[in-house]
């Protein structure tokens, strides 16, 4: 099973389930962790093969990943902990596994803030994706983990959650990126269906105004969505949970209460 870490709050009976990015790990959301345990409870998870979630069976680790089984992951952990709904939180990455848990199990889910959410690859992404499919094999990981960073994360007052994601990557090994960059084959088609299919489920896009790679398409999902909604922070890139917290924590929190 994934290695979880609970924030137990007796006063509430809401729960909040952190899902990070690929490469991550739930140390991301250590900036979250002090004003939500005041209002919630909270479920932070590593996914398969990050952070403290490296030894896991390894019939696991022989078969390709789909979005669907690293999904499955995490409903096991809410399954052995009888989870009752919860709000859903997803960085990057973690923002797809997210939408994935609404769409395979909706009844678990009483709302989404997705942040620095990834719904559609644009030209520069699809040409990452590429390299990194290409050279995926001969070059060490950490070199285009570091690339993609650098792209994605390209400004100044990014570097602290640059720096934030290259060092959690590192404990990734070359075979490990390598299953999660295999999942970059399926990301196309998932994401045109979660563009046409829109759920029931109240949904907070929180998004920085220097993410060129994936405010746009954002913007356009959130004007077809009548239940998604989008904050957008100023200067500030990807991760923006890590660069502008008490911004994003003051709107993300605000959101759930109004859901409750």
């Amino acid at each position: 099973m994934l290695h979880y870490k609970r924030y137990p709050n007796p006063k509430s009976d809401e729960w909040v389930v952190f899902i990070h990015g690929a490469g991550g790990s739930s140390v991301v959301w250590y900036k979250q962790i002090k004003d939500f345990r005041e209002e919630f409870n909270l479920l932070l998870i590593d996914l398969r093969g990050h952070g403290k979630s490296t030894n896991l069976p390894q019939a696991i680790y022989q078969k390709e990943y789909t979005f669907e089984d690293v999904t499955q992951d995490v409903i096991e952990v809410l399954d052995h902990l009888k989870m009752p709904p919860a709000h859903f939180m997803g960085v990057s990455l973690g923002t797809i596994l997210a939408r994935q848990l609404a769409e395979m199990e909706p009844e678990r889910v009483k709302s989404l803030v997705l942040a620095g959410a990834v719904t559609r690859l644009n030209a520069k992404s699809r040409v990452l994706v590429f390299l990194g499919n290409t050279f995926k094999k001969v070059i060490p990981y950490m070199w285009l983990y570091s690339l993609f960073a650098y792209v994605i994360l390209p400004r100044k007052q990014h570097t602290e959650s640059r720096n934030l994601f290259i060092r959690e990557a590192k404990k990734l090994c070359q075979k490990e990126f390598i299953r999660w960059f295999k999942l970059t084959a399926d990301i196309n088609p998932l994401l045109r269906y979660f563009k046409e299919v829109e759920i029931k489920i109240p949904t907070l896009y929180v998004m920085g105004d220097q993410d060129i790679m994936f405010l746009e398409p954002v913007k356009k999902i959130v004007k077809e969505h009548k239940n998604a909604s989008l904050k957008i922070l100023q200067t500030c890139g990807h991760v923006v949970n890590v660069e502008r917290p008490a911004e994003f924590n003051q709107y993300s929190m605000a959101f759930l209460k109004s859901i409750n």
